[in-house]
């Protein structure tokens, strides 16, 4: 037996990146794992397969968060897949925009929060009526949420509203046995941080790291496994940072 034997999970973003290594970690907890995807089909079958070949279970879903409906929409069709339960929600889909104050759009600023912001808080209300006790829900917030990091202002203020969001969150849910939590990443190697590919980018990040290394996506699916599983039952309104001990 796993941690997360009998349990269905939802994963947002979950075609690559962390949302990918969370996908594939919950399954091999035993979860059966709904993979979110946006408009990597592909991508999402490849996570889909992986998580068969190696014995779990999960099926891939589609919904564009950015729209106004995305989430209704979403949740809809989990609903539909997940019948009248849904253990574990990762709202881990969002998007990044490095910019100087005086270059951000009111495109890019709605886009960032839409997605990083709108969606995580109505797919949790049109989930609700599958949530319940020992339920898990896991945000996904940022360094960038507590620390400045370079010109990430725009997408900062969604990861703040994120933090803020875990806390009413908690406490509105609480009564009905659902824990809400973030987890915090820094600087993780994955399509959103190139910049650390690059050899000033890594020297930078190891610099504000107590840890000498770039963080991997797999790094920060571990984290998400305790707080979806009863190892963390006593714990919810928190953020926990998964960072390397980074800007201490």
């Amino acid at each position: 037996m796993t941690r997360l034997t009998g349990k269905t999970a939802l994963v947002t973003g979950a075609s690559r990146g962390i949302g990918r290594s969370i996908a594939l970690a919950l399954a091999g907890e035993g979860a059966r794992v709904l993979v979110h995807y946006g408009s990597a089909g592909a991508a999402a079958d490849a996570v889909v397969e992986a998580i068969r070949a190696a014995g779990g279970r999960a099926d891939k879903v589609a919904a564009d968060l950015r729209a106004a409906d995305g989430p209704h929409e979403l949740a809809k069709r989990v609903r539909e897949l997940a019948g009248e339960r849904l253990d574990i929600l990762v709202a881990n889909a969002g998007v990044s925009k490095a910019a100087l104050i005086e270059e951000t759009t009111v495109e890019d600023f709605d886009r960032l929060f839409a997605v990083n912001v709108r969606a995580p808080f109505f797919l949790v209300q049109q989930l609700l009526p599958v949530l319940g006790e020992g339920s898990s829900v896991v945000l996904l917030s940022s360094l960038a949420a507590r620390s400045a990091v370079n010109n990430l202002s725009a997408y900062a203020a969604t990861k703040g509203a994120v933090d803020t969001l875990v806390r009413h969150f908690a406490f509105a849910l609480g009564e009905r046995g659902i824990r809400v939590n973030a987890i915090a990443p820094g600087v993780v190697e994955t399509d959103m941080s190139n910049f650390a590919k690059t050899d000033a980018g890594r020297n930078f990040t190891l610099g504000m790291q107590a840890l000498k290394r770039i963080a991997q996506p797999d790094d920060i699916a571990g984290a998400a496994v305790f707080l979806a599983s009863d190892d963390s039952h006593w714990v919810t309104g928190d953020t926990l940072r998964v960072d390397g001990g980074a800007k201490l």
